[in-house]
């Protein structure tokens, strides 16, 4: 790709993620955080029904698989790497933004699934349908909406969720193991083909025993790193909040962030990291087997709860409590050089971290892919897109691409734009579902 059309992506890519679309972001978070009346104080409800395998109720899938399965495409190297960035870009402050990013992002991943249960379909082949483009036909009769939602959900998964996760793996096992990009190629092509071919359920079940173990070895590898400088903590966490709103000074090689950067970052990755309002996330909840809308929209929401609210703040803490942010260190080498002060087994945690993160990202986004060709074209045209999918991982494991990560972004913001619309104009079905399911403490009974 010339560098004239890798700037130009570049330039678009500025202008469609820049303070605006922040702004319709995170005021959407705030609008339905109040108008549900503060829905994240359910959480532990949710948390409680994350873990049951439902018999009853129509679906596909577990809420526990549902759930499984949208966090193995939301955890990835935005929880490691993109944090870095976020840290070196804005200061330690740009940890509280992200983690407030989180909590108010609760609200609109719980709305998303909602109306993606409320208006699913049964699919031609049997198996649930449902998702920000079936909310925009079937709720708000637009479905050049939903059509221009599908196209680029389909577009944007063989970027940020197939072709760039893959050249990251052959990148870290080139860079750690010494192990040529074409040989890691073949094995994450070949696993990857394994299981998505075996459609939902064989996605699910993968990701039921892949998550867990991923998110708890890297949480656990973070509680290490805080257990070995823990007289530290507490000025750490001082900090985090002092500089999240005064911005910090300059330090060492660190050349200091004020509050408008470390709000900026901050939120924008966390915005990037747990996908609430990107509208992929309700693709696989409209899945899973519940008795009314509103029990799935509160299982999903904690998927932005562990995401970020845990596994980014764990992150941000460990990486400002390292000290490495001060010495002029960003991304990939700050996260590396926090991680190597466990002695022996640092580097292979953050190395296992980064491996499953990213392969379970490329299982997820797969689903989200699939649906939308599915929308489009119809469920004889999956078969096609799922091939060509597994040979998109092999094409990123080798080739280079410069200007992929700028024409994903593109992508997920022509993404969210509709569904925040789909949000924002059916807030009454939101309120009303809740209202009948939630408030009125009727989560058994089955829905319509």
């Amino acid at each position: 790709m010339s560098y004239k059309m890798e700037k130009f992506l570049d330039g678009v890519n500025s202008v469609v993620w820049g303070p605006a679309m922040l702004a319709l972001l995170f005021g959407t978070h705030l609008y339905l955080t109040f108008r549900l009346r503060f829905i994240q104080r359910h959480l532990w409800k949710a948390l409680k029904l994350s873990f049951r395998r439902e018999t009853e109720g129509a679906g596909d899938i577990s809420h526990f698989g549902a759930l499984m399965t949208a966090l193995a495409a939301t955890i990835g190297t935005g929880n490691i790497v993109g944090v870095a960035t976020a840290v070196s870009l804005g200061g330690p402050g740009a940890v509280l933004w992200m983690w407030l990013t989180g909590v108010f992002g609760i609200a609109t991943k719980y709305s998303e699934a909602l109306l993606a249960i409320k208006y699913r379909v049964t699919a031609e082949d049997g198996t649930m349908a449902g998702g920000p483009m079936y909310a925009l036909e079937r709720g708000m009769n637009a479905r050049w909406l939903g059509l221009i939602f599908a196209a680029m959900t389909a577009i944007a998964a063989f970027g940020i969720g197939n072709m760039v996760q893959a050249n990251s793996i052959a990148g870290l096992m080139k860079e750690s193991f010494n192990i040529p990009p074409w040989v890691s190629g073949i094995v994450v092509t070949a696993l990857t083909a394994l299981v998505i071919l075996g459609g939902i359920k064989s996605i699910a079940r993968t990701c039921e025993k892949l998550v867990p173990f991923m998110a708890v070895s890297y949480v656990l590898g973070c509680l290490v790193l805080m257990l070995f400088k823990f007289e530290t903590i507490p000025g750490t966490l001082a900090l985090i909040f002092q500089s999240a709103f005064s911005g910090q000074a300059a330090l060492g090689g660190f050349a200091g962030a004020g509050m408008k950067e470390a709000m900026r970052y901050g939120v924008a990755r966390g915005l990037f990291s747990n996908e609430s309002g990107m509208g992929s996330a309700p693709i696989v909840a409209a899945a899973a087997r519940t008795k009314n809308p509103v029990r799935q929209a509160l299982v999903s929401s904690t998927g932005t709860f562990w995401d970020t609210v845990v596994i980014c703040a764990l992150t941000g803490i460990v990486l400002v409590n390292s000290g490495h942010w001060a010495e002029g260190l960003k991304g990939a080498a700050l996260t590396k050089a926090a991680f190597s002060d466990i002695p022996y087994a640092g580097h292979t945690i953050l190395v296992v971290g980064l491996f499953t993160f990213v392969f379970s990202t490329i299982l997820g986004w797969s689903y989200y892919g699939e649906k939308a060709v599915e929308y489009l074209f119809g469920t004889g045209a999956v078969k096609y897109y799922l091939w060509l999918w597994v040979a998109a991982v092999m094409l990123g494991s080798v080739g280079t691409m410069p200007s992929v990560w700028a024409f994903a972004d593109i992508a997920n913001a022509a993404m969210a734009i509709p569904n925040l619309v789909s949000l924002l104009a059916l807030n009454k079905v939101l309120v009303s579902e809740t209202r009948r399911y939630l408030w009125e403490n009727r989560l058994e009974e089955l829905g319509s």
